[in-house]
């Protein structure tokens, strides 16, 4: 392997900078590292789709000609004018929302997920590259499968300079969730899919180039997402991915962590914020541009632009900075009945009290749950958390009281700002890059299952609201 690396790098020294054979020769190691751990088990991830989907598409394909016709819901005006909310309509194979147990990661609650995932050597929390393998096959990789991608997943993590260029003219009060959608964009040049489509690829090769982008994209992510941390917040240098570590280790190095416990804490916050089911924001809107033969780059992309909504993944920011307001005004009295009195003073000026309430969830979130004894197991006595502990005591009481939420318990953004905190990633205005860095590995497989089993472009139906008057006066008729 020595001798390979230095050949190329004499004739990479003819051409490029040092910087760059040096970026290439820690590309080849991470390759060939990947390589290694790869022949070491009898299949890779790509291997084991390509041998699973033919079976599953298939079944879909079964399924479909013989309940197609049969009616599996039914859709109410207010559901049309309120947003599409429990219309059953998409597909989503990696997890299932249950309004009263939350979140089933192929057919996985996170607690289970929590124990059965491999875990890197030392560590009590699961590897976020094992979960991809199980949303996309529905099957728990070995410990040797996710070593293989892990370093599969480094491999790919060096990004094109353009791309660094870009990151570094954008202005530093550019909200980073849109330098991340910026760079993710940008990234559409290297698209394998693309290339391969102009190309007039057969349809049934689809997945295989979806797949292969997929990998590099989410190799890329925590670089790309290191860089735009560093460059807005720090001095604008990252690391180099290490071509031995794993997905949440490697983040957390450039990011500039070496801290053992916010590695874990970033294996858990990515697993944990991965997949919630395929009607949120981020996910449809993936989903369906995905729809339209667009690349995972472009596709992620527009789903990173809807993480980026108040509504929906800046909800973080939001609940921290509602979190520091009210530390402020109750001066360190974090009794009940102080916490109490604020609570009702917000929705008295008719505010929401950021973090409670799901479209879904009727009860407690399992992410917050699972954030929640990661604090208690690492800091219980942290200030933040012992506040974020009594507005749990409080809340649902009075939003219950309170009498206009459907679900007066915590989500998992009430929780995810405080972890950061505590380790010393203050800058909220980041966090939504890092929940969309998770998303990635819960969107992404759904892409690749997409193109392999054929699944056609989102074309719901849509009516103006007279063509609506014009129906519910023929229904009303016959009734």
């Amino acid at each position: 392997m020595s001798a390979i690396l230095s050949t190329t790098s004499k004739s990479f020294l003819s051409r490029n900078s040092t910087r760059q054979c040096q970026n290439m020769q820690k590309a080849l190691f991470a390759l060939l590292n990947a390589r290694h751990y790869s022949s070491a088990t009898e299949q890779t991830l790509k291997e084991r789709f390509a041998e699973i989907i033919p079976a599953k598409a298939e079944e879909i394909k079964k399924f479909k000609k013989e309940h197609g016709k049969t009616v599996i819901g039914e859709v109410l005006l207010e559901q049309a004018y309120g947003g599409m909310r429990g219309i059953k309509g998409l597909v989503w194979e990696g997890s299932v929302l249950d309004p009263e147990e939350g979140i089933r990661f192929r057919g996985r609650t996170i607690p289970e997920i929590q124990r059965e995932l491999p875990k890197a050597e030392g560590s009590t929390e699961p590897l976020p590259e094992a979960l991809f393998w199980l949303l996309l096959t529905g099957e728990i990789p070995t410990d040797a499968q996710v070593k293989a991608l892990s370093a599969d997943l480094a491999a790919r993590s060096e990004i094109p300079e353009h791309v660094v260029q870009l990151l570094d003219s954008l202005p530093k009060d550019l909200h980073p969730m849109a330098q991340f959608s910026i760079a993710v964009t940008a990234l559409e040049s290297d698209s394998k899919f693309a290339k391969a489509y102009a190309q007039g690829v057969s349809k049934k090769e689809y997945w295989s180039y979806t797949f292969e982008d997929s990998l590099d994209l989410l190799g890329k992510l925590p670089v790309i997402a290191s860089k735009i941390y560093r460059n807005v917040f720090k001095d604008g240098k990252i690391t180099s991915t290490d071509p031995n570590a794993d997905y949440g280790k490697n983040l957390a190095q450039l990011l500039g962590y070496e801290n053992k416990d916010f590695i874990d804490l970033m294996r858990l916050y990515l697993t944990i914020h991965s997949d919630h089911e395929g009607g949120n924001v981020s996910a449809h809107t993936t989903h369906l541009v995905g729809s339209a033969l667009s690349s995972p780059y472009l596709s992620l992309a527009a789903g990173l632009n809807g993480l980026a909504g108040p509504l929906h993944g800046r909800a973080n920011q939001e609940v921290l900075e509602w979190l520091f307001k009210l530390r402020e005004e109750v001066k360190g009295d974090y009794s009940k009945e102080t916490i109490e009195k604020y609570l009702w003073d917000t929705l008295n000026a008719g505010r929401v009290v950021p973090g409670y309430g799901h479209a879904v969830l009727r009860k407690t979130d399992p992410r917050y749950t699972a954030q929640r004894e990661f604090a208690l197991k690492h800091f219980p006595d942290y200030e933040l958390f012992k506040l974020v502990s009594t507005i749990y005591e409080v809340a649902p009481g009075v939003l219950t009281k309170h009498g206009k939420t459907k679900n007066p318990w915590p989500n998992v953004d009430s929780h995810s700002g405080v972890l950061l905190q505590y380790y010393g990633l203050t800058e909220a205005s980041f966090y939504t890059v890092l929940f969309g860095v998770a998303r990635a590995i819960g969107v992404l497989p759904q892409l690749i299952i997409d193109r392999a089993v054929g699944a056609p472009i989102e074309r719901p139906k849509s009516f103006s609201t007279e063509k609506y008057k014009e129906l519910i006066k023929k229904i009303e008729s016959k009734n």
